[in-house]
């Protein structure tokens, strides 16, 4: 009977699809990230994980458990997985893509207008008392009609992006990929532009990049020195692709004009954070796969990615399917 450990409390359907699977499953119930030493001695003595959150899965990881023959990530991210070692190893590492594609392109459709038009500050002022009267000059927001998109890894969900923007609001769509998605451009019209005009260019800018090497910091202080002052910044998909000081020196001296976030950096943010009392900023708790369609996808998807190794050797989801073709 194959071992399973969960490292977070998931939807009922990933336990139930590996029990039923015949498995043994492990799941840990305390409401808080396991330490490093309690996931080492935890899953050196079960055959797979689900890994949910930031745990470092590395090279202590895998000295530590060498019964564990796949890692399953509950995320699309894997940044917190060293991959190379996990393939040197023969391990595949499996996530959850197609999961969280809509849910993650309506966080960051909500954050764009909530920072257009002030709204989460707005709020606040009137849980202060400070909604007196009608103000025909104050509290004044942008419209985003026919503005310029740009979109920062033209993936699944920068289409689903694109989409909603171009529908809603007829916003003219520009991005930027390491390489051109031809399928994306003919699916939102959409024209691929250098990273530099890519800034220079779009009113809103929305990050969908995995975080890698290559793209962490990428929006650091020169960049946001590169955007219009009357630009929006919007990253749902990993804090540290943006560097936080240098977010919020553009916006507190003006050089952007707001910005939305579903993910901070460092994660979480702390709740005395300038950046959750300026008036023209958005911050939620990484909620960006917070629907309950969308956990139960992702924990079936993860579930699945697992079963369907120990059946019959293959990933549905595979970050390293070089390694199930060795096999």
């Amino acid at each position: 009977m194959k071992r399973i450990l969960i490292t977070r409390q998931l939807p009922e359907d990933a336990q139930r699809i590996l029990q039923e699977a015949g498995m043994n499953v492990t799941v840990w119930n305390l409401d808080r990230d396991m330490t490093r030493d309690e996931l080492n001695s935890q899953a050196a003595i079960h055959d797979g994980v689900i890994t949910v959150g930031a745990n470092p899965i590395n090279n202590e990881f895998f000295d530590a458990c060498p019964n564990i023959r796949i890692i399953s990530q509950f995320a699309v991210g894997y940044d917190n997985i060293d991959i190379p070692e996990a393939t040197k190893r023969g391990i595949p590492v499996g996530n959850t893509p197609h999961s969280v594609t809509h849910a993650t392109a309506d966080i960051a459709f909500m954050l764009m207008l909530s920072v257009s038009r002030k709204s989460f500050w707005l709020h606040k002022e009137i849980l202060k008392g400070n909604w007196k009267q009608f103000e025909p000059i104050k509290n004044l927001g942008i419209e985003l009609r026919g503005k310029t998109l740009g979109i920062f890894g033209m993936g699944r969900i920068g289409i689903e992006m694109a989409n909603r923007c171009k529908g809603a609001f007829n916003m003219n769509i520009i991005y930027h990929n390491r390489n051109r998605n031809t399928s994306a451009e003919q699916q939102t019209n959409a024209t691929y532009v250098s990273f530099e005009d890519l800034l220079t260019q779009s009113d809103v800018l929305s990050v969908h990049a995995l975080l890698s090497e290559e793209t962490r910091g990428r929006f650091n202080a020169e960049a946001f020195r590169k955007m219009k002052a009357s630009s929006i910044f919007i990253n749902t998909s990993r804090g540290g692709l943006h560097d936080e000081t240098a977010l919020i020196d553009a916006l507190q001296n003006k050089k952007i004009w707001g910005a939305g976030l579903d993910v901070t950096n460092p994660e979480p943010m702390q709740p005395g954070n300038p950046l959750l009392e300026m008036e023209n900023v958005a911050v939620v708790p990484h909620i960006g796969s917070g629907t309950i369609e969308t956990r139960t996808d992702m924990a079936i998807t993860a579930a699945n990615n697992i079963v369907s190794y120990f059946k019959n050797g293959q990933v549905p989801y595979c970050v390293n399917p070089e390694v199930l073709r060795k096999k």
